[in-house]
Order: structure tokens, then C-alpha cells, then sequence
């Protein structure tokens, strides 16, 4: 089975899909961890991060190495260990200029297809994204859409930063501009095609994943019923 996890920055995505992976025994795939590992490695190499072709070209050449495991979050690029870099407020101001470069995205989406394969033999994955059953797969068993409203995002955003890691303007522009830029070149807005609408804003985390957990094996059980 692979679920897809769709939702604007800050709407619980990371932390639903991790637990509802590790409740289900399946893989669990971070598509926004590779757009930052992507920054990291461009402005590691000094790139202007408008030179579209140069950026393009560090994407296609960057090697990436994405921990899967729903309890162990670790990510490296050419083989350094990024998993805390990328969560710093310097990445999180750049990446949307990274996620908006239409070469990188065919690039990423082709590694996160491949990644997506390799999970199927040992039963599947959760993946959590901007388009991932729009466009990376959307084919999903199970496609859901995680909304929240935007003081609540932007109060769990500011719970994952240390105290005083950004000024709550600082929180403002993260969330409500990188929502506003990547809503240029993916959806996630509103719900695709058969994709389940969850509006987390007034829910804990516990009771997000018993929601998607109970669609999971419906949707399982939906899939047997086709198949007999």
C-alpha cells in the first residue's frame, strides 16, 4: 500500500505520516527532506539559487541518501550528514526557490518514484509531500489532504524550532509565502481526485493517525473485495 500525504507547510504532514508508518509496519518517505538536502548542497557549492540551470544541474549530480525507517529520520547528501542542517532557518527561507525550479522537481520526482518502487516488496510506504497523488503517484491506494488553519500550522511550526530560532514574522513568511510560491507549481490546496480531506486543525496528533490508520484498512479491505 502506499498512502500519500499532501498538505501546506506546517499542517502536521511529517509527524502524521511517521506515526501512521510505524503503526502500519511500512516505510516512510520525507519528499520535502530532499528539496532541503538540494538547497543545502546548492548553497553549499556557492550557486545563485535563480541560475535555474546550475541549480538544476547540482540536483541531477547530488548524491542523496534518504533513511526510510519512520523511527529513524537521517539524511545525507554527498555523504554528509544533513538531517539537522536542513531544518535551519537559512534553508527554510530558500527551499521554495529550489522547489519551484519545474528541473529540479522532474529530477526529485524522479528519485521519489524510484524511492516509492523500492518500497513496495516489503509492503509500502507513507509519503508526504505538496503533489504527491496529484503528481508522483497518483495511483495511491490512499490519498488524503491534511489541512489545518494557519495559526494552528504556524504554532506547531514554532513548537519543532528552538526558542528564539525565528522571529514570528520570521514564522509568518515560512509559512504563508512558501505556500505562496509552491502553490505555482503543485496543488495542494485543495483535494485531488479521490484524495480524503483532513482538517487536523482542531485534532491531536493521536487522533490524526487513528483517522488515516482506520482509512488505511478500509481501503485495503476495499482493494481484497476488487481482487476476489
Amino acid at each position: 500500500m502506499i498512502i500519500a500525504v499532501d498538505g501546506p507547510s506546517g499542517s502536521g504532514k511529517s509527524s502524521t505520516a511517521r506515526g501512521v508508518a510505524t503503526r502500519l509496519g511500512l516505510q516512510y518517505l520525507d519528499t520535502g527532506a530532499m528539496y532541503r538536502a538540494v538547497t543545502w548542497s546548492a548553497l553549499e557549492h556557492g550557486l545563485d539559487l535563480d541560475d535555474l540551470a546550475a541549480v538544476a544541474e547540482r540536483a541531477r549530480a547530488v548524491q542523496l541518501s534518504i533513511s526510510t525507517d519512520p523511527q529513524r529520520a537521517q539524511f545525507a547528501a554527498d555523504g554528509v550528514d544533513v538531517t539537522e542542517a536542513i531544518r535551519d532557518p537559512r534553508i527554510s527561507s530558500s527551499v521554495s526557490k529550489i522547489a519551484t525550479n519545474l528541473d529540479v522537481r522532474a529530477e526529485l520526482i524522479r528519485r521519489q518514484r524510484e524511492l516509492i518502487e523500492a518500497s513496495q516488496p516489503t509492503g509500502g510506504a507513507v509519503v508526504e509531500g505538496r503533489d504527491i497523488a496529484t503528481v508522483v503517484w497518483p495511483h495511491a491506494e490512499l490519498k488524503l489532504l491534511l489541512t489545518a488553519d494557519q495559526e494552528a500550522r504556524m504554532a506547531r511550526r514554532k513548537a519543532e524550532l528552538a526558542e528564539g530560532a525565528v522571529t514570528a514574522d520570521q514564522l509568518r513568511d515560512q509559512i504563508v509565502r512558501r505556500d505562496a510560491d509552491d502553490s505555482t507549481v503543485s496543488q495542494f490546496q485543495v483535494a485531488s481526485d479521490g484524495a480524503v480531506e483532513i482538517d487536523s486543525t482542531r485534532l491531536t496528533l493521536e487522533e490524526v493517525i487513528d483517522v488515516i490508520c482506520r482509512l488505511a484498512k478500509e481501503a485495503e479491505a476495499a482493494s481484497r473485495d476488487r481482487d476476489s
